[in-house]
């Protein structure tokens, strides 16, 4: 492989759903609705400057029109733990996550150690009561929904067919393909998805018109075509992540964003409410666009690394954790694989990632969950890659030598 094959197949691992158009269904009417302040934001997201990234993802459910994620009554306690040594100010390693930060506009930071802050920054005017946009780390919670489903009897199989529970997709080419096979992105069913270019599926996805109760995800989905049999090609889909929360609705007859909220967000003990954007049929956007503060992004990583349990029973079937963050199938990446939804690796840890740098980095063995909130400027680059690589090597080393 060339060079800048290789260096093409690590960007990679970054392109995680960004949002390209907006046509912009609103819950309400559109006529009642009040106008929103970040009106001039409404547009590709592709079209926005570094300025317009930092305050749209901080203000992403002002900009589309976003479903609420109820919280509870209780809210799961982030006890403070001792500093991280190796990062006090003056050290070698302050002055290079002050560069970090910088160079990568981070707006937040969190590590969790044992359930227990370690370090915790913000940037960008961020701050612990505000929310940011997920983009591609809502794959992994879409994931998790799935296993939820399962776990509740509304999904029978994940070797059922994905028709079986989405009428609108029978007689298209997921007739045969199984839900393990979305969850892997093996469907085999022919998706591009390449940011910089209008002509592929992720920008023509977004202009799609659904016919009457048809989501726009099922209309646009249901007429690939098939490039490969199922099972046999690992493929980047966005959509398919889509095609999963619409399955998951269906099957509980719920939204999706409910079923958060009743699955997750209220009985574990997220502190703040968090919203999902929807599209122009109501449908939310599953392969992205979640809004939730910092520390409860830390909560869900430290929910999965407890086992996804909440009182001490977990809410996916025996073994699908475990299946979700292992390795099930090798990427155009070297070095990473990748699970239900989940990025993984040899080392045991695994990721949920976000294209601008938004991050759920959890290592099982030494118990950290490592969170960042960004507006990386590039969607794309071996040098992002390699600085979000860097930061958790840092953090990991100087968690380790304390011991």
């Amino acid at each position: 492989m060339t060079t800048s094959l290789r260096r093409g197949a690590a960007a990679l691992l970054l392109l995680t759903g960004i949002t390209t158009s907006r046509v912009g269904a609103q819950t309400t009417s559109p006529s009642h609705a009040p106008a929103s302040p970040y009106e001039s934001l409404r547009r590709p997201t592709s079209t926005w400057s570094q300025a317009d990234r930092e305050i749209g993802f901080a203000h992403w459910d002002s900009i589309w029109p976003s479903r609420a994620v109820p919280r509870g009554t209780r809210v799961h306690p982030l006890p403070v733990g001792a500093p991280i040594a190796a990062f006090a100010p003056g050290t070698e390693n302050a002055a290079w996550l002050d560069g970090f930060f910088d160079a990568q506009k981070v707006a937040g930071l969190l590590v969790i150690q044992d359930g227990r802050i370690r370090l915790e920054r913000y940037g960008l005017g961020y701050d612990s009561t505000k929310r940011w946009t997920s983009q591609s780390v809502s794959k992994s919670i879409t994931s998790t929904l799935v296993g939820a489903a399962l776990k509740d009897g509304y999904i029978r199989s994940l070797d059922d067919p994905v028709s079986r529970y989405v009428a609108g997709l029978r007689g298209s080419a997921y007739d045969s393909v199984a839900i393990r096979q979305l969850l892997t992105m093996t469907s085999g069913v022919r998706w591009t998805e390449v940011y910089t270019d209008t002509t592929t599926d992720t920008w023509r996805f977004y202009s799609e018109r659904a016919p009457p109760g048809m989501t726009r995800t099922v209309s646009y989905m249901r007429k690939l075509p098939r490039e490969a049999p199922p099972g046999t090609k690992w493929v980047y889909k966005t959509g398919e992540t889509h095609l999963l929360g619409v399955l998951v609705a269906e099957a509980t007859k719920k939204p999706l964003s409910q079923y958060l909220s009743e699955k997750i967000w209220a009985p574990y003990g997220m502190e703040h409410d968090a919203a999902w954007e929807i599209d122009p049929t109501n449908s939310e956007m599953a392969g992205c666009c979640l809004h939730v503060a910092l520390r409860d992004y830390g909560r869900f990583g430290q929910f999965i690394l407890d086992g996804a349990k909440i009182d001490g029973r977990s809410i996916v079937p025996d073994g699908y954790l475990e299946a979700a963050t292992s390795p099930q199938v090798e990427t155009s990446i070297p070095g990473r694989s990748y699970g239900y939804q989940w990025w993984t690796s040899p080392t045991g840890r695994f990721a949920a990632i976000g294209i601008h740098g938004q991050m759920i980095d959890i290592d099982p063995k030494r118990r950290i969950v490592i969170v960042t909130s960004s507006a990386w400027p590039e969607p794309t680059s071996q040098a992002r890659s390699d600085a979000r690589a860097e930061l958790v090597r840092r953090i990991t080393i100087a968690i380790v030598r304390e011991r």
